[in-house]
């Protein structure tokens, strides 16, 4: 976005660079990448990064304040979750589109938010094959707030670890089989964690354990990575062993399952801030609007862009039976703002928050960006194209 950089950086690149990249990220993978990595970063300047860490601060006053425990309560009673949730979940991510308003400048939109880690680990090593690979000019950086690899490595690690000496594992279901596996062979090397399956949990009491190497080893927190109506998708055997968590165990959670409810799709309507959309529950329309081309129909509680409808119709809203899990919200024109060899992309940067102990406050740590020639921004999409995929922000300190 700051065209003398753009420029600079594309007249320097070559795919020998880029193949270069992806190797050394690969190598974290034990193979190939199952999503596509952009061919390019996105160097943002300082007015639009204050815009964004601006609109994100609004967003977690409503998160932080009396109410919000009150107006999400809902949000998952429709799951089976575990006891023992915490007041705040220790990380959020907010996904904003970059546009550009009626004078021409940059502006974010929110587009969700998730109380759900993201690719906290694998974007360390993004940060440094981008380095290793291309010119990254000085005075830019992927962190916020003043923070470094060194001390975000150290907030990371105590945000999934926590105090004293627990024992905390990354949990999801078939792990090696995700997509996003990368991010937990990358956190496993940053922290030492133990990467366990669903189906290796098992109980004792109110003491939860996985065997390793033929030892048992009892889990004292979790690193949650499981999207929990996920869970409805699996196996009989993986259901049961779901329902071990059920139980009112001696663990702590990071982040709690009820998180990802409450923190979701689900609080846009609360949100009162300039950079959010205007966003309705379904449930709650009397007359659906007239000029539903403006608007974009989504699930609650989807990840990476599953079941939205962006061409909305009448048709489509009266034919979904359960509306208290759908909402409408005003379309967000994404900008096509980077400048590539093969034409003109759009971007949509992820915020990691983590919270404070100290303050009880969220505070901008780092980020990911996604670039798109498409609809649809997610790394799923777009796979047959190049100069899009995932990607990395450098902020003008």
């Amino acid at each position: 976005m700051i065209s003398s950089l753009r420029n600079t950086y594309n007249q320097a690149f070559t795919d020998q660079k880029y193949q270069q990249m992806l190797a050394a990220i690969s190598k974290m993978n034990h193979g190939k990448m199952d999503f596509r990595l952009a061919e390019t970063p996105i160097f943002i300047d300082k007015i639009t990064k204050n815009k964004l860490i601006h609109a994100g601060d609004e967003i977690c006053t409503f998160i932080t304040s009396d109410e919000f425990t009150t107006k999400t309560k809902d949000s998952f009673l429709q799951a089976a979750t575990p006891p023992n949730e915490s007041p705040l979940p220790n990380c959020i991510v907010m996904d904003f589109a970059i546009c550009k308003n009626e004078n021409n400048e940059m502006e974010p939109n929110l587009i969700e938010l998730q109380g759900f880690p993201s690719l906290f680990g694998l974007e360390v090593f993004h940060d440094q094959a981008f380095r290793n690979s291309f010119e990254i000019p000085n005075g830019f950086s992927p962190y916020l707030n003043e923070f470094d690899t060194q001390s975000y490595l150290h907030l990371l690690k105590n945000v999934i670890q926590g105090e004293g000496d627990k024992h905390t594992v990354l949990l999801e279901l078939y792990p090696h089989e995700q997509k996003t596996r990368i991010d937990f062979y990358c956190t496993q090397k940053l922290i030492q964690i133990p990467i366990v399956c669903l189906s290796e949990i098992f109980t004792e009491g109110d003491a939860l354990y996985y065997e390793h190497e033929g030892n048992k080893k009892r889990i004292d927190r979790i690193y949650n990575r499981i999207v929990w109506d996920e869970i409805e998708k699996q196996s009989d055997e993986m259901k049961e062993k779901a329902k071990l968590l059920l139980q009112d165990l001696k663990i702590e959670w990071v982040t709690h399952p009820n998180h990802f409810y409450r923190i979701s799709k689900y609080i846009m309507p609360f949100l009162k801030s300039k950079a959010v959309p205007k966003t309705i529950f379904l449930s709650e329309i009397t007359n659906i609007p007239n000029n539903l081309e403006n608007y974009v129909l989504k699930p609650l509680f989807s990840f990476a862009g599953q079941g939205v409808i962006i061409d909305v119709t009448n048709n489509d809203i009266k034919n979904i039976k359960d509306q208290e899990n759908w909402i409408l919200q005003e379309k967000v024109t994404y900008a096509p703002i980077i400048d590539t060899p093969t034409g003109a992309a759009k971007t949509e940067i992820r915020l990691f928050y983590f919270l404070e102990k100290e303050t009880n406050q969220y505070k901008a740590v780092f980020n990911l960006a996604r670039l798109s020639k498409g609809k649809m921004i997610g790394v799923s999409y777009n796979a047959d194209a190049n100069w899009v995929g995932g990607s990395l922000a450098y902020f003008e300190i």
